[in-house]
């Protein structure tokens, strides 16, 4: 896995079965080579927000698209969707909540956001890998979005 600006798709996941089907999908559509898996919240917003070894601040991060769990440890999800849609630096880079929650709440509260997309995880483990390399397909060679 790569990390920094050649990080393509930012996968934050806490469940290590979600996890390995989803990098296991993207690999088999050959979108795997520039992929970082962060387990939890917390760890999210450091890739963003922290600070590295000199320093510096660290929002150089762009990564295509992020695929976001909401029921992570540390930090929830949608604090990290509106962290990162609160920061000028970030609020551009598409976010799919990528979650088993059907809770209604969440749904509003993500859009309200900013969210992207909101994908429901399907159990099914054939339909949650092609979902996931659909999302690769389309977010990192059909959708366009600004430099």
């Amino acid at each position: 896995m790569s990390i920094g600006n050649a990080v393509e798709i930012l996968l934050v996941e806490d469940n290590p079965h979600d996890a390995e089907l989803a990098l296991r999908a993207l690999k088999k559509q050959g979108l795997a080579n520039q992929v970082q898996l962060l387990q939890d919240g917390a760890e999210a917003l450091d890739f963003f927000f922290g600070v590295d070894a000199s320093g510096e601040r660290k929002v150089n991060h762009r990564p295509k698209v992020i695929l976001l769990d909401l029921k992570l440890p540390k930090v929830d999800g949608l604090e990290i969707l509106r962290r990162l849609k609160a920061d000028s630096r970030t609020k551009s880079i598409p976010v799919v909540v990528m979650t088993s929650s059907q809770e209604e709440q969440d749904i509003v509260e993500s859009y309200r956001l900013g969210v992207n997309s909101y994908i429901v995880k399907p159990v099914d483990f054939d339909k949650f890998a092609q979902s996931v390399a659909d999302l690769g397909l389309y977010w990192l060679l059909l959708n366009k979005v600004p430099s």
